[in-house]
């Protein structure tokens, strides 16, 4: 029987969502269920502001794809993202530090040049929102930072972080989420990707595989376990919480047991 406290859940996941639950469960009943907002952080927002940038750049003709035209579009991109979210105009409290801040985004552009040569690319898509149906009937939903396809049909899936390479004891959160867009793509189109790579715009570090079939029906499965994990806690409303050096970044200190907090009554189903 279920619990009082059951609130159904839509049958779909997305990468982000599902390594939220591995991290911590009551993380992500905050995120999902209980929808509690978050301030924005400035390496997040540098993130997106980045990500935004060298989407554009290929929208640009390739011989004109250069650092100095793809630098060129941070500040209006900048000016566009502030219109869109009003409230990261708090995260400064000066021009001054804004200025270091666009600085630091400056940089990750540069280095992007270092590591590989857009005018010889033509990707297939770029942030291409992906929703395929697994066996189980779970929905896997995300986006892709681009999808390269070579003339020889071979398939190349890039993620790009603005952080540093992590030592390899705290790669698997990045490695998950690569390859669960890998189990999207080789769902949707039929073919296993030749290769998933992490470009760390941080220090010019990157990471890549070469999956197999076997391993991306071994992540299909974990993603499934994942899910059955999360209909136990929805059934049981025991979202328990997970101690780790990440909660000195959490917004929801104050709510969780850990720190002496509570957490908010569960929302009541409609109906």
């Amino acid at each position: 029987m279920d619990s009082p406290h059951f609130v159904p859940l839509a049958r779909a996941l997305s990468p982000s969502r599902a390594t939220d639950f591995l991290q911590c469960p009551l993380l992500f009943r905050f995120r999902v269920i209980d929808r509690l907002p978050e301030r924005p952080s400035a390496a997040a927002v540098r993130g997106t502001l980045v990500h935004a940038v060298l989407e554009r750049l290929f929208e640009l003709p390739a011989e004109t794809r250069t650092a100095r035209s793809a630098l060129a579009l941070l500040e209006p991109q900048w000016r566009q993202l502030r219109d869109k979210r009003p409230e990261v105009a708090d995260l400064f409290s000066d021009e001054a530090e804004e200025a270091r801040w666009l600085d630091a985004a400056r940089d990750l552009v540069r280095r992007y040049f270092e590591m590989e040569r857009p005018d010889l690319l033509e990707p297939r898509d770029r942030e291409l929102r992906l929703e395929v149906t697994l066996e189980s009937g779970l929905r896997l939903r995300g986006y892709l930072d681009r999808l390269d396809i070579a003339p020889t049909g071979q398939i190349r899936i890039v993620d790009y972080k603005t952080g540093r390479t992590p030592a390899p004891r705290f790669e698997d959160k990045a490695r998950f989420q690569i390859f669960c867009y890998a189990v999207m793509i080789w769902r949707e189109m039929g073919e296993v990707p030749t290769r998933l790579q992490l470009m760390y715009l941080g220090d010019g570090g990157v990471r890549w595989y070469e999956p197999t079939e076997q391993e991306l029906l071994a992540v299909e499965a974990e993603i499934d376990a994942i899910w059955r994990a999360i209909e136990d806690a929805s059934r049981s409303g025991e979202w328990s919480p997970r101690r780790s050096r990440l909660c000195d970044w959490c917004d929801h200190r104050e709510l969780c047991p850990e720190f002496g907090g509570t957490p908010p009554p569960l929302p009541v189903p409609a109906g």
